[in-house]
């Protein structure tokens, strides 16, 4: 007897359908599972055989082959012990067969039959809804996953507790909806800006990183407030839509970080250590995984005490930065992750913190030197903004607290609804092509004038004459300002310097 049902594998950050096959014939008993299974699939045959058994049904005692389709796919982990168990029942006509066709089934089993939640869910669930073979009646998944199931529109979706929840969902009958769990305790307010102090450069750099999506990078000692304003900068920008919340949540499922149930993640902040890898930042593994990078989606990776982290971890960013994806490349082939995170990075002057110009700094001159070259110059230039603070005095510290965030988010999130109008929706001014700066980031005549002027000054390249273009795109909108001017372009190239002025 030959029976099929359906699930998914995960790969990358996409649900690839996979269809399972159950031929069931006359011979000494056995379980042969193909289809480039991995350990965790390979074991499913003994999680499978107690669960069918312990539940009450019988397992038969004959020549069982399964076949996972695409045989070319590799599938990894135990999601597919439900469509494995749906198919022998259906096969062993325990199940009437075909009774589950247009069902997605997705789940582990214990030896008990009880059905465990998975990682990946929501990505399941969404492609359902963008449209897969034949005509689906829905997702059934465990009853832990069922929330996170239903944050997609329009999918039904059949939350079963223990595989005899199968059987009726197999009747035609759903299963009674499982007692919610109890909600977390609501995340609490983000940090806000007026806890930064005496530290109005570094404050207005944040508003136009957060306004235009620039990358940031402050340089200064210990004490300064480095970390605390990145920390901050979460607490500038918009609210995530609805698309992108299920996209930042889906890659927050597939990674092992789960959503609460019925709520969708807000913007991600990553702030990995300066130990990491290479491939624990852009992704890696077999098979590959989402890195840090990807994690960072539609939010902030802060990168604290930059000059700690290796250089092949620093270099391996270069790419990112530019594209908004990174492709991992192995030998069964290549996967494609999205990496549109806004980069934030502080960083010390010299490895004892204090710089070269202080009395206090005892470092030597070849530790100097190679501790700045771990930021490489190309690596450097891909951050539109870099500010030098410093240590904030008594008096400021004691001083007015200054604009709370909501005041700054209003103007951030107006300066982002012109770059909407003019880049269209998502897209802000460190997006910008050259034929884009071209048309809306023109500086008039006074302007050009400063900019050659930096240019001449500071020996920008090519990159970071576009990238002063950009930043100073954004400060006219956060003026309200249609046209780049002078004043513009001088505080554009102001935010390039990582020493401050003597």
């Amino acid at each position: 007897m030959l029976a099929r049902t359906r699930t998914f594998a995960i790969h990358g950050v996409d649900a690839i359908p996979v269809d399972v096959e159950i031929d069931i014939h006359r011979g000494l008993p056995a379980f042969s599972l193909v289809g480039l299974p991995d350990a965790a699939v390979r074991e499913s045959r003994e999680r499978v055989r107690a669960a069918i058994v312990n539940s009450g049904y019988e397992f038969p005692l004959q020549r069982i082959t399964a076949s996972l389709a695409p045989a070319d796919l590799r599938k990894a982990g135990p999601g597919f012990d439900l469509a494995i168990a749906a198919a022998i029942l259906c096969a062993s006509e325990q199940i009437p067969v075909g009774s589950l066709d247009g069902w997605w089934l997705a789940g582990e089993l214990a030896l008990d039959g009880t059905i465990r939640g998975l990682n990946g869910v929501l990505a399941m669930a969404e492609r359902v809804e963008r449209g897969v073979i034949g005509e689906p009646l829905g997702i059934a998944v465990a009853a832990a996953n069922a929330a996170e199931a239903r944050l997609v529109d329009g999918v039904p979706v059949a939350a079963l507790r223990i595989l005899k929840d199968l059987v009726e969902l197999a009747d035609g009958t759903l299963p009674p909806e499982p007692e919610p769990s109890a909600q977390g305790a609501e995340p609490g307010p983000p940090p806000d800006l007026r806890d930064l102090r005496g530290q109005l450069d570094l404050r207005y750099g944040l508003e136009v990183a957060a306004a235009g999506g620039h990358g940031l990078l402050v340089v200064g000692p210990p004490g300064a407030g480095k970390s605390l304003a990145a920390r901050r900068l979460p607490s500038l920008l918009p609210p995530l839509t609805k698309g992108q919340a299920i996209e930042v949540t889906k890659i927050a499922s597939i990674s092992g970080r789960p959503p609460r149930d019925g709520a969708l993640a807000g913007r991600p902040f990553r702030a990995p250590h300066h130990t990491i890898s290479a491939a624990g930042l852009v992704g890696g593994g077999s098979p590959p995984r989402a890195g840090e990078i990807s994690l960072a989606h539609q939010g902030i990776l802060f990168l604290d005490e930059l000059g700690e982290f290796s250089r092949a971890s620093l270099e391996a960013l270069r790419q990112p930065i530019e594209d908004g994806r990174v492709t991992i490349s192995r030998a069964r082939g290549s996967i494609t992750l999205p990496a549109g995170f806004q980069i934030c990075a502080a960083a010390n002057p010299c490895p004892c913190g204090h710089g070269e110009s202080s009395r206090h700094c005892k470092c030597r001159p070849d530790s100097i030197r190679a501790y700045a070259s771990r930021l490489s110059g190309a690596l450097a230039d891909r951050f539109d903004i870099a500010l030098a603070v410093e240590q904030p005095t008594a008096k400021e510290l004691a001083g007015d607290a200054g604009e709370d965030s909501a005041a700054v988010a209003e103007r951030v999130l107006a300066a982002r609804e012109l770059q909407a109008a003019r880049l269209g929706e998502g897209r802000t001014n460190s997006s910008m092509t050259e034929t884009e700066l071209a048309e809306h980031a023109t500086p008039d005549e006074a302007g050009a004038d400063a900019l050659r002027k930096g240019h001449s000054e500071f020996g920008l390249s090519g990159r970071g004459w576009s990238r002063v273009l950009r930043v100073a795109r954004t400060i006219a909108d956060l003026r309200g300002v249609s046209r780049v001017g002078v004043e513009e372009v001088d505080v554009a190239i102001g935010m390039r310097r990582r020493k401050a002025a003597s």
